[in-house]
């Protein structure tokens, strides 16, 4: 078993994986290890085939301070060839999250801050406590969230995620739900439930479908009715529609029986 030193890999369910980040005196910030061992945990989730979802979580008050600010300093002071090997590396680990081929679920709660939000929007779906306060706060240190970009920009669209990078503002769980930052807000005592439910309702879907359809929505534009577009989706769906989990599927509802991927309570 890996020993971690700055997250923790437990199961909170059969068939479901927790990845908690483990440095709560410092409200969960990462560094260059915890970056290491969030982009390994993902790596290794993906690969287990007994594992059908990931959640994301924070050890304590806070989900997650975002970039340590010591690291951040020390790379301020280090060369450009160090400094673009480091964004190389925090890149990957979120392209990891974002392309992992299990649904993903974020359990959110406290301060939200910089990278944290690039976590929170990595993952397919986020549920918070309301409690939740996010911020995009790294023009306030002189920097910009450049490797979370793309994250946020997917799920809030462009003007959203260039108001919040643009201003650093706060904003409260009930304006993150309604810009789409998360999908669901709940008292920080209904949020494992709120979570757990979300959880169950991704074990119901076909994991190999799951993974059909993370890979195809990674290819599609929004708004885009492209030749190609329509091509992709019919050649997808064609080839989909043959598998045997597809048989398992339909043979299971008129049967009018559980599917086999659906885990026994």
């Amino acid at each position: 078993m890996t020993q971690w030193q700055t997250i923790v890999v437990t199961q909170r369910a059969p068939g479901v994986m927790q990845v908690t980040m483990s440095r709560p005196a410092v409200f969960n910030a990462f560094d260059e290890i915890m970056v290491g061992e969030l982009d390994q945990a993902f790596a290794a989730l993906a690969a287990d085939a007994s594992v059908r979802v990931i959640v994301l979580a924070g050890e304590g008050k806070h989900f997650s301070a975002g970039a340590d600010l010591q690291w951040m300093q020390r790379a301020s002071s280090a060369s450009q060839e160090w400094n673009l090997q480091d964004a190389r590396r925090f890149a990957a680990m979120y392209a990891r999250i974002e392309t992992c081929p299990k649904p993903t679920v974020a359990r959110v709660q406290g301060a939200v801050m910089g990278g944290g939000v690039g976590l929170t929007c990595a993952c397919d779906m986020a549920i918070a406590s309301e409690n939740a306060a996010f911020s995009v706060s790294e023009a306030k240190f002189g920097i910009l969230p450049a490797v979370i970009g793309p994250y946020l920009i997917n799920a809030l669209g462009k003007r959203q995620a260039k108001r919040l990078a643009l201003s650093t503002t706060r904003i409260k769980a009930d304006e993150a739900l309604r810009i789409g930052l998360v999908q669901q807000v709940v008292g920080l005592d209904q949020l494992d439930a709120a979570v757990d439910e979300a959880v169950s309702e991704l074990l119901v879907g076909g994991p190999q479908a799951q993974h059909e359809i993370k890979q195809l929505y990674a290819q599609l534009e929004p708004g885009s009715f492209s030749a190609d577009t329509i091509e992709l989706t019919a050649q997808t769906i064609s080839r989909v529609r043959g598998t045997e989990e597809a048989r398992e599927g339909f043979a299971a509802f008129l049967d009018k029986r559980p599917a086999h991927w659906i885990p026994s309570l």
